[in-house]
């Protein structure tokens, strides 16, 4: 789970929708106040902080964060329009893992999530955060896909669908419904792009690529081997 305190709502809604998109488990805050709460209640595996928020900032929360004994090692990165060296210094000295200067691209920010929860891998992790299916394992926090152990390198869409499909294993998905998850429903954006990565994704799945079912007339599910 990665919580995302950030006061601007068309970005905080941008970054969720994204994160979730591509597999990860999001909640979003608009401030201290509402992130509090729901942090004293659960802890989750990561937090992305905007520095200047409306009620203590992101800095503030950060030094809280640090001084709690059962998250003192718990990744968090920063997000600010701030893209000074000396906020960078601030951020960093405060016990940020990384930091990140808007405006930012939202593949950078995965790819600094997936670096930072890999420096962190050593931590215990729940069954939760692992898809198993025969010799495929996702793991859902690190973003990253095993086939018979061996690592298998997936661009951020193919994750999506990929995850989507084993997550509700035997559900049929239309083409429109992956488009709407993964993508994010385009007008420019074809049904026939959802084919051309099932079948990539089936390439990459190697013997396993036959679990991807097509539902002629309707669209794909995902099956154990040999079903």
């Amino acid at each position: 789970m990665i919580y995302y305190v950030e006061d601007d709502e068309a970005i905080r809604q941008a970054v969720v929708y994204a994160l979730k998109a591509t597999g990860f488990r999001v909640q979003g805050f608009d401030s201290g106040a509402q992130f509090w709460p729901v942090w004293h209640e659960q802890k989750p595996d990561l937090v992305l902080l905007d520095i200047m928020l409306p009620d203590e900032d992101g800095i503030q929360i950060l030094k809280k964060i640090r001084i709690s004994p059962e998250a003192a090692k718990m990744p968090v990165i920063l997000i600010t329009a701030k893209g000074s060296e000396f906020e960078k210094v601030i951020g960093l000295d405060s016990g940020a893992d990384d930091y990140v200067a808007k405006p930012f691209g939202v593949m950078e920010l995965i790819s600094r999530i997936k670096a930072v929860l890999r420096r962190t891998s050593d931590e215990v992790q729940g069954d939760e955060d692992l898809l198993r299916s025969g010799g495929i394992t996702i793991n859902v926090l690190q973003h990253v896909v095993t086939i018979d152990g061996e690592e298998v390198d997936f661009a951020l869409k193919e994750f999506g669908v990929l995850h989507t499909l084993m997550k509700n294993m035997g559900r049929v998905y239309t083409r429109d419904e992956l488009l709407n998850l993964i993508w994010g429903y385009d007008s420019d954006i074809e049904t026939r792009t959802v084919d051309v990565h099932i079948a990539t994704i089936r390439q990459k799945l190697g013997e396993y690529g036959s679990c991807i079912k097509t539902v002629r007339g309707l669209g794909y599910r995902f099956v154990e081997k040999g079903v």
